[in-house]
């Protein structure tokens, strides 16, 4: 299988060791300084594409991608804006493209988690959610689009959290909205951590990523998952097939 490689930072770079190392072909690597190879011959003849990038330059790409008719894995967040357009286009048959705001296995097993403990916890008033990421300095985009995604399932299921509001650390929070909280330190790979406290006890939930290995190996094999196949996809869509289970990840 051919795999293109759209951006060649620290990511990047991952992937294509992740890649070799399963016995994959790199067709081409495309970054900054050679954005043309994106109508070449060479990006054209691949399997599948995955791209890691910035939020300004995804759209570009995917679009690069759905132009040339390979399917892409997309792992940059912060391009929300133009989702649902990307999304309408697969859907009507003009690209292929599976996205996730965090390709790491045990960060999507804490996302089921975190969607079964809200459903727990929307019966008991006196808890209070909050959720707090903490990343690189290094990271553009805040809050993280994992933590975008998290903070969007939790106000989707509880019946009493309206909405989530990005909030400065020590701000207090208010009953009806979940605060969230960002950090940037070092090179953090990522801590997100859901929080429902009450005046009598907390219950936390932290995901903290060792490295960045984790999220390689997840998008390789998404890759692998998607190719040939048509349509608009996310994670829980591939984990759901490659587990064989039904509502755990979706």
């Amino acid at each position: 299988m051919k795999v293109a490689i759209i951006g060649h930072g620290r990511m990047g770079h991952l992937i294509e060791e992740v890649a070799r190392s399963r016995g994959l072909e790199i067709s081409c690597i495309i970054d900054i300084d050679n954005i043309s190879e994106l109508s070449g011959e060479k990006f054209r003849s691949s399997d599948v594409a995955i791209e890691f990038t910035t939020p300004s330059a995804a759209v570009e790409g995917i679009l690069a991608c759905f132009a040339a008719g390979v399917p892409v894995v997309v792992g940059t967040t912060g391009w929300d804006d133009s989702r649902d357009a990307i999304k309408s286009m697969c859907e009507s048959g003009k690209g292929t493209l599976l996205y996730a705001s965090n390709f790491s296995i045990g960060m999507n097993v804490f996302m089921a988690m975190n969607r079964y403990l809200t459903r727990i916890m929307d019966g008991f008033d006196a808890y209070i959610p909050s959720l707090t990421e903490v990343h690189h300095v290094h990271k553009l985009d805040h809050p993280s689009g994992t933590a975008v995604t998290l903070a969007n399932e939790l106000t989707t299921i509880s019946s009493r959290i309206k909405r989530w509001v990005e909030k400065e650390t020590g701000d207090r929070a208010e009953k009806d909205i979940l605060p969230v909280y960002h950090r940037r330190e070092g090179e953090v790979p990522g801590i997100h951590t859901v929080t429902w406290e009450s005046d009598c006890d907390t219950i936390s939930m932290t995901h903290d990523a060792k490295n960045r290995l984790g999220f390689a190996r997840g998008a390789v094999s998404a890759a692998e998952w998607l190719a040939g196949k048509k349509g608009y996809f996310t994670i829980g869509d591939f984990l759901s097939d490659v587990t064989q289970t039904k509502g755990i990840f979706e």
